[in-house]
């Protein structure tokens, strides 16, 4: 593939301490700091210039990582960026590599202990969580990792363990083409004028996912972490087009584009391939090629997925689509065509796909009648069943009243055989407010929050 001119990396380098705590700096090149992380947690080399401490054993002496890459993956030129102030860094440059990215967070929860038992796994048309294979239910919060108050993350998981909820759905994406406000998080800056694409893993960018992973290990919560957007929301394809030309239809096959988008994927996979808070990889959030042949998407998902087992071979990956192009029991309507490049059926089969995922939204698609939601969860099931492989009902609400038939679309996918299933979207209050909302949100602790989700659960237990 092309090679890039540069990708610059944000690194915020704490002081020196006696013991580095997660996620922190424990060595590398210039690094005066610490070499001794803290309890539970190991020094891990990812590259020359930086070595991070990860969850594991204990250990003085960093380790390198031996994940092997694809030989088409892309040759990238990287300038780190060591920052010791704002503004002020000092450059080093290596030439033609594709290099972990490096991390920093001081301030992160007492993660649970970890071992290699405690990762997510399918197990044949169910998922296995800490040992149990049975039906989970889970949710989306896809603004959690862009919130700066600790606590106010923390409070999340708070609610999200006491309800019983194991998967949750978080943004692992969030691009930008200029540069925001001081303290607003973002985590991927394409410049089209300077020809880059800056990784933030400053305090307002990676490392706040950094805080949002170490809290779901502490509260035994899996999450799902894509690593773009179609939509043009937190960024999406538009923001790479943006700075790079083509189109959103081109961007599967764009040399250029598709090399950043991969950098950006093992900057986020080297972070957390060791946490057993992670469930799966997504490729991105609802993939479309609108008016494409389905081989784009088909081909683009064959070879990411590879990249992202070859990265990381413990944690599942999926495509993150909506389920659309499926031939079983299909009445000919949108959302069973083709006409967004999706083959549903197709893209499961693909070998490092470990599972299927549905979306459901009848009246953003057109459909009057949202008794038609039951069809399309119990065909997908099918669908997934055929294929050997889970079936994960990811995203689902109605606007307005979710006490109605949005029950019954959990009540099908209880019976019909799906894995599990993440009600859109999760809302509580915020120490900011009211956390990002829209007509689909159910807020913790209202009556809504009692039919669509503590009901929910009940019935889940007994399942």
């Amino acid at each position: 593939m092309r090679s890039l001119s540069s990708i610059a990396l944000l690194s915020v380098v704490g002081a020196a301490s006696a013991q580095a705590g997660p996620w922190a700096q424990c060595g590398g090149k210039s690094f005066s700091g610490s070499s001794e992380c803290a309890s539970g947690w190991k020094c891990q080399e990812l590259n020359e210039w930086f070595s991070q401490c990860v969850p594991g054993a204990e250990s003085t002496t960093p380790t390198v990582s031996s994940t092997p890459t694809p030989t088409d993956a892309p040759s990238v030129s990287i300038t780190a960026s060591v920052t010791t102030g704002i503004n002020k860094s000092i450059s080093v440059s290596s030439a033609s590599k594709s290099t972990p990215l490096p991390s920093s967070s001081s301030a992160s929860p007492s993660p649970r202990p970890t071992g290699s038992g405690s990762f997510a796994k399918a197990d044949g048309l169910q998922f296995s969580i800490d040992g149990e294979t049975k039906y989970f239910a889970g949710t989306n919060a896809y603004w959690l990792p862009f919130q700066m108050n600790d606590a106010d993350i923390d409070s999340v998981f708070d609610h999200l363990e006491q309800a019983g909820l194991k998967i949750l759905r978080v943004w692992g994406f969030n691009d930008v083409n200029t540069a925001p406000s001081p303290g607003t998080v973002y985590f991927q800056l394409h410049d089209k004028e300077k020809g880059t694409s800056t990784i933030n893993t400053g305090k307002d960018g990676l490392q706040r996912l950094d805080y949002v992973v170490a809290a779901a290990e502490k509260h035994g919560v899996k999450l799902i972490i894509p690593f773009v957007n179609s939509w043009d929301d937190y960024g999406g394809y538009n923001a790479y087009v943006k700075a790079y030309g083509g189109s959103k239809t081109e961007w599967f096959t764009n040399e250029k584009i598709q090399s950043v988008y991969q950098a950006y994927i093992k900057a986020v996979v080297s972070r957390y391939r060791d946490s057993p808070a992670i469930f799966a990889w997504e490729l991105g959030n609802e993939p479309r090629c609108s008016g494409c042949s389905t081989d784009v998407i088909h081909g683009w998902a064959t070879k990411i997925s590879a990249y992202i087992k070859s990265l990381d071979p413990n944690h599942m990956v999926a495509l993150g689509d909506e389920g659309m192009g499926l031939t079983i029991g299909s009445d000919q309507s949108y959302p069973y065509g083709t006409s967004e490049g999706n083959d549903f059926e197709k893209n499961l089969a693909i070998p490092d796909i470990d599972f299927g995922t549905l979306h459901l939204y009848t009246t953003d698609w057109g459909i009057k009648d949202n008794a038609w939601g039951n069809g399309w969860v119990e065909n997908h099931a099918k669908a997934c069943k055929a294929a050997g492989k889970p079936c994960l009902f990811e995203e689902y609400g109605m606007k307005g009243n979710h006490c109605t038939d949005e029950l019954k679309w959990q009540k099908t996918s209880l019976s019909s055989g799906t894995a599990a299933d993440l009600i859109w979207q999760y809302g509580q209050q915020l120490s900011t407010g009211e956390s990002p909302k829209d007509a689909y949100s159910i807020f913790y602790g209202t009556d809504e929050w009692k039919c669509a989700v503590m009901d929910h659960m009940e019935n889940v237990n007994k399942n």
